[in-house]
């Protein structure tokens, strides 16, 4: 009898997070920093599945890169563009989500920095999702990137790109 009731408590406990904790598709902005290089750009993801547990997510991202030519120091963009999995951690509580996230990523270098066209790589997240309403949240990530990217048109031929990344933004999902 003990057991019928913890289980039902349980299932009730997870409707009530379903409720506000939506598993529907989503989109989002973002505003980060991979290595030393600002950046914001956009995130889409699928329908959460196997359970509820995991997604697929694609991000873009204009970055900034502060780099010296010529004796004078430049802001220079270029493009990074994502595909992840990502897998949920579990639940704080009724409100945060924590979550893992993997995956390739994919920089379009800027020709006045790089003489190379397209860096390939890899990325990894641990993330915080705060939800403050149905399927709305802010989120907090930290975790690392490596491309092996370097601005090879730069005295010293500095890497960018490489290292620790942070983030945050808003993400909503859809029923």
């Amino acid at each position: 009898m003990i057991i019928i009731l913890v289980a039902g408590l349980n299932l009730i406990n997870a409707q009530t997070r379903n409720e506000l904790v939506n598993i529907g598709p989503g989109f989002g902005f973002q505003l980060n920093q991979y290595q030393k290089d600002f950046g914001f750009g956009l995130n889409i993801s699928s329908r959460f599945f196997a359970h509820d547990k995991l997604s697929v997510r694609l991000r873009g991202n204009l970055m900034y890169n502060e780099n010296v030519q010529n004796g004078d120091t430049d802001w220079t963009t270029y493009a990074n563009v994502s595909v992840g999995l990502i897998g949920i951690g579990g639940m704080v509580g009724d409100h945060i989500r924590l979550y893992g996230e993997g995956g390739f990523i994919g920089l379009i270098p800027s020709d006045k920095f790089s003489s190379d066209d397209f860096v390939f790589g890899g990325y990894g997240f641990f993330g915080f999702e705060f939800f403050n309403s149905k399927g709305n949240n802010y989120f907090i990530e930290i975790g690392g990137v490596g491309t092996g990217a370097h601005a090879d048109k730069i005295e010293n031929n500095p890497v960018y790109s490489n290292g620790l990344v942070i983030g945050t933004g808003l993400r909503i999902y859809l029923k």
